[in-house]
């Protein structure tokens, strides 16, 4: 008994000290980068959550354009969207409405008022009650055409989008306002904290093509001085500041080069 007692012990204090000291996450296989698994109240209604894929999105639309014009939160299950908004054309319903298209192609609706037999085929477009082997063939399809790289889900985003390979839309009718451009500003230079770490050169050019300004900031970057805005990778790593979007749909931030790039001197 007293031997039982003692592994016991032992084990606690072994899975303590694992608990203390943190375990590494998984790396998610390359389809499944960036995907949402969205369930405020899909299991209360009796389906299963939503599977949102960030990429079958990302090929086509600016991360602006749904995140402040349509207005999805920046965090998983932030939003709060119930079935009758999207029926309304707020959230996924902005687009997935049934008549509107995307290159020709009318785009499904979203959530049906009734559930039945027939309407079930759609439902399971987004409550996805397993993993799609037809989903995961079209991810690879659209990945082999694409720029690779090493890290997140295999494809080079930013090079697909200078090159042409994918054209984005920024704007919704009937949604989006009209407004000026703004200045884009020059890229920066932002120090190394580490001896031997090159700088960050940080490019608000490749930013905004995707977020514009309105992504970041305020609610991201309260400040819009270089430096004004103090953090650490410890704040970055904990999902804060660039750490927002790098590692759960931009490139994760291992990719240290990425970031990294002006050459050490001497």
């Amino acid at each position: 008994m007293r031997r039982l007692f003692l592994a016991c012990l032992i084990l606690l204090c072994c899975a303590g000290v694992l608990w203390g000291a943190g375990m590494k996450k998984k790396k998610p296989l390359p389809q499944d980068f960036g995907s949402v698994t969205i369930n405020n109240y899909s299991q209360q209604a009796g389906m299963p959550p939503v599977v949102f894929d960030h990429w079958v999105h990302r090929k086509n639309y600016t991360c602006r354009l749904c995140h402040v014009d349509i207005g999805f939160g920046m965090t998983a299950n932030s939003t709060q969207i119930h079935a009758a908004d999207n029926g309304k054309g707020f959230f996924c319903g902005a687009c997935h409405n049934g008549s509107s298209t995307f290159n020709k192609t009318k785009i499904f609706a979203s959530c049906a008022t009734t559930y039945n037999r027939e309407e079930y085929k759609r439902c399971v477009k987004c409550h996805a009650l397993e993993k799609d082997p037809a989903r995961e063939e079209a991810f690879y399809r659209f990945q082999d055409r694409m720029p690779r790289e090493t890290f997140g889900n295999g494809i080079n985003w930013e090079k697909a989008e200078e090159s042409g390979q994918i054209k984005l839309v920024d704007t919704l009718e009937g949604v989006s306002l009209k407004k000026g451009t703004m200045k884009v500003q020059k890229d920066f230079t932002l120090k190394g904290k580490v001896e031997g770490m090159p700088d960050i050169i940080f490019s608000h050019a490749k930013h905004t093509v995707w977020n514009g300004c309105e992504v970041c900031h305020p609610d991201i970057f309260v400040g819009i001085r270089k430096g004004a805005t103090k953090y650490s990778m410890i704040d970055l790593f904990d999902g804060k500041y660039c750490g927002v979007c790098h590692d759960k749909v931009a490139f994760p931030q291992s990719d240290c080069k990425r970031c990294h790039a002006k050459p050490v001197a001497g």
